[in-house]
């Protein structure tokens, strides 16, 4: 499968899109699609492949991860030469977006550089990312580990929906360079 980032790929009217919360709901957009497409082809697959048992938090985590590559610019992902235009369309229209965001800001952010205002972007907002992806999981969803809390000592599971009760994301894979994912 691939990343389904259909509303990314349609963030077309740059015009419309000037401040970090309109950037905010366009991401959630194509963070809430992708979490419900892939929910749907998880459920297909268990029904196809009755044995193979694939975790959906697992499955959501790595298209967070994506997703937080393509806003970043760091996406590596090459794949057809359509797939690839469009990519490369998308990564045009999210620098044109930070570079308007970073004008209108009058605070710190302002004299980033586009590559640092975008990973604090990510940074600000990646737990409300996570929520969005994570929003069609069914209850009894749980990450594959024990990664939520402060220590190692306190880590426990997600209680439900991929989620743990923080807020904080479980997954740090969006830490982890696609080329290692």
């Amino acid at each position: 499968l691939h990343l389904c980032d259909y509303n990314l790929e349609n963030i077309n009217d740059v015009k419309k899109i000037d401040t970090k919360d309109n950037l905010l709901l366009e991401v959630s957009l194509a963070a809430k699609y992708e979490g419900t497409s892939l929910k749907g082809y998880h459920d297909q697959h268990q029904l196809t492949y009755p044995g193979y048992h694939s975790q959906l938090c697992t499955e959501l985590a790595r298209s967070f991860a994506d997703i937080g590559d393509i806003v970043r610019g760091r996406d590596l992902y090459g794949g057809s030469k359509k797939e690839k235009e469009k990519r490369e369309q998308l990564e045009k229209n999210l620098k044109t977006i930070f570079e308007k965001i970073r004008g209108n800001n009058n605070s710190t952010l302002k004299d980033l550089p586009l590559d640092e205002l975008r990973e604090y972007w990510w940074e600000e907002n990646r737990e409300k990312i996570w929520k969005a992806i994570t929003c069609e999981a069914p209850k009894d969803s749980k990450y594959f580990r024990a990664t939520c809390g402060s220590s190692a000592k306190t880590a426990y599971v997600t209680p439900n929906r991929c989620q743990c009760i923080s807020g904080d994301p479980p997954t740090y894979f969006d830490y982890v360079p696609q080329y290692l994912r």
